[in-house]
């Protein structure tokens, strides 16, 4: 009964939407004209730009300028920005077609990159060289394939060859594949960065920022480290020093900046008129409607119970433990629906297998010292081993490491539910900082790693100092494990703005860039194969994340394989 008062509701509403059809017809031609406007000027901009971006001059931009008129019915002029024609669509032009419509110039587009990407310049590789990055990158992709990731081959307006996979940057599997020799720059592209190099040297000149080196996809880098106080502000310079260098690089190469005239081959002015083959149709349109209502309404019901039908299907096999998708067949609110089931299913998935995951991670952490402890005990009962004081000791210290793991696992859990209290004092960071340091320097002195603390003034913020202590040691103990001898920790603080910044840098094994996303994950390491001697239980920097967040700050990590690894907390003052 509720559909049939559906289907006369909608009987009565078609005879008074046959007016708004008629109105919708004439609207949707005018959606479509303007769409078709927009998609010609991005034509006009886009061509044109390309054409400056890879030419000296606009000598032979006549036969570009015809095919774009003719293309877009429109009339095209292009004038230097003096005003002196360069080049015309009509054939006696007579005049410019109104105003200056754009300006043509493809080193400022409006883009986040200023330059347009076909501007090369000094930059283009020759064909020896586009030979030789090819091999590079064939060879690359036969061995991506090889480790099962599927990736291609992408050339860029330069020249230069790109691999790009289809499976994302944090594949690991990626990692078996050198790809150094592609990032190598070539002689070309050496010469060419070392005059914007030299350039970016000349712009930053008066900040006291030396030693910047810009790399072929123009990102750069300082190779030596400055103690200037304006280093900060100066970093900040670097980004449009290098876009300045490069147009001085190009200027040369790309054609004079251009004004562009558009306007129409012919009257501009469109009406439209509803004939009296249109009212027909409207009326013909009105008695199908009322004749179809009854039998959309039909299909309406049916389209709608079906896939209702397959979610409460699904729902079921959810809680049976089995698949829980549902095929998406409509983009309207049921398939909205069925989206975000499915999203609720993946998501649960998800979380049953981290689930699962972390009770295996949990039970090999405890397993570890539980079965050390019993195998000595058994051992010392069966007299195998004497039960001394090196007995003791032995199993002293794997009590510690499980009541360690434990207590890690408390914070966690404490921190998950919103329990996790700290106590907060005004405290000088400075010296915690300095407490911290001389705490940790006989183990670093063993370890042959060198401690220094820089903390030159007072800072004053609110906070828990032994939720403090614990997320500067659980750091510094990190540093020190994974620096090898004869290397530094350095632990700074210093004041950024309204913010007081703490940061552990050392010298060590530095931290692969697709391993970068997971160093607070629960029970991770790097070293996967779980040795205590490079890792401890993979809980540490979890904890700290979670501390940081109840003190209202947060932390990152930044790190180079080989180089280093720096820690970076931010605590409100």
């Amino acid at each position: 009964m509720r559909m049939l008062a559906v289907t006369v509701l909608v009987a009565a509403c078609s005879v008074a939407a046959t007016a708004w059809i008629a109105v919708r017809t004439t609207s949707g031609a005018i959606d479509k004209q303007q769409g078709q406007v927009l998609a010609d000027d991005t034509l006009l901009l886009d061509t044109l730009t390309g054409y400056a971006a890879t030419h000296r001059t606009w000598d032979g931009v006549r036969p570009v300028i015809r095919d774009l008129a003719r293309k877009t019915h429109r009339r095209i002029a292009l004038t230097t920005q003096g005003g002196t024609p360069v080049s015309d669509s009509a054939p006696r032009p007579g005049g410019l077609p109104g105003r200056a419509w754009a300006v043509i110039d493809p080193l400022s587009v409006n883009r986040a990159d200023p330059i347009d990407p076909r501007a090369t310049g000094p930059f283009r590789l020759t064909a020896a060289e586009e030979r030789t990055l090819d091999a590079y990158a064939t060879r690359q992709v036969g061995c991506l394939r090889e480790q099962g990731v599927e990736a291609t081959v992408v050339t860029t307006p330069s020249g230069r060859p790109e691999v790009r996979t289809f499976t994302g940057s944090d594949d690991q599997r990626a990692t078996a594949c050198d790809g150094s020799q592609l990032a190598e720059p070539t002689p070309t592209e050496r010469a060419a960065l070392h005059d914007l190099d030299a350039r970016v040297a000349e712009c930053l000149k008066d900040t006291g920022l030396n030693g910047v080196q810009v790399a072929p996809d123009f990102t750069w880098r300082l190779v030596a480290a400055e103690a200037s106080p304006r280093r900060q502000g100066a970093e900040r310079r670097v980004p449009a020093c290098i876009t300045q260098g490069r147009r001085a690089l190009l200027k040369s190469s790309v054609a004079p900046p251009a004004q562009l005239f558009v306007g129409p081959e012919g009257p501009a002015t469109q009406r439209f008129h509803l004939s009296g083959t249109g009212i027909a149709q409207v009326a013909g349109a009105a008695g199908l409607v009322l004749a179809l209502a009854v039998g959309v309404s039909v299909l309406a019901a049916t389209r709608l119970a079906r896939p209702l039908r397959a979610l409460t299907d699904a729902a079921q096999r959810m809680r049976d433990g089995g698949s829980a998708l549902v095929p998406v067949t409509t983009g309207d609110e049921i398939g909205q629906l069925t989206r975000t089931f499915n999203d609720m299913a993946v998501h649960r998935d998800r979380l049953e297998r981290q689930r699962r995951v972390m009770v295996g991670d949990v039970a090999h952490e405890l397993r570890t010292p539980l079965s050390n402890i019993r195998g000595w005990v058994e051992a010392a009962q069966d007299g195998h081993v004497p039960a001394d004081e090196d007995l003791l000791a032995s199993l002293h210290e794997e009590a510690v490491l499980l009541q360690h793991v434990i207590d890690d696992l408390q914070d966690l859990a404490a921190a998950d539910a919103g329990e996790l209290r700290t106590h907060p004092e005004q405290l000088d960071v400075a010296e915690l900082a300095h407490q911290a340091g001389s705490a940790y320097r006989a183990r670093a002195e063993a370890a042959g790693v060198r401690i220094t603390v820089e903390a030159s003034r007072e800072h004053w913020i609110e906070g828990d100092p032994v939720r403090l202590r614990q997320i500067v040691g659980n750091l510094l103990s990190n540093a020190i494990r994974h620096t090898p001898a004869d290397g530094s920790v350095e632990l700074r603080v210093t004041a950024a703005g309204d913010l007081t910044v703490i940061e552990v840098a050392d010298t060590g094994t530095g931290i692969a860039a697709e391993d970068l996303p997971h160093v607070f994950d629960r029970f991770w390491r790097a070293e996967k194969s779980r040795n205590r001697t490079t890792g401890g239980s993979g809980l540490g920097l979890a904890i700290v994340r979670k501390l940081m967040e109840a003190h209202g700050g947060t932390v990152s990590v930044d790190s180079t394989v080989g180089a280093g690894t720096t820690f970076t907390l931010r605590l409100p003052n």
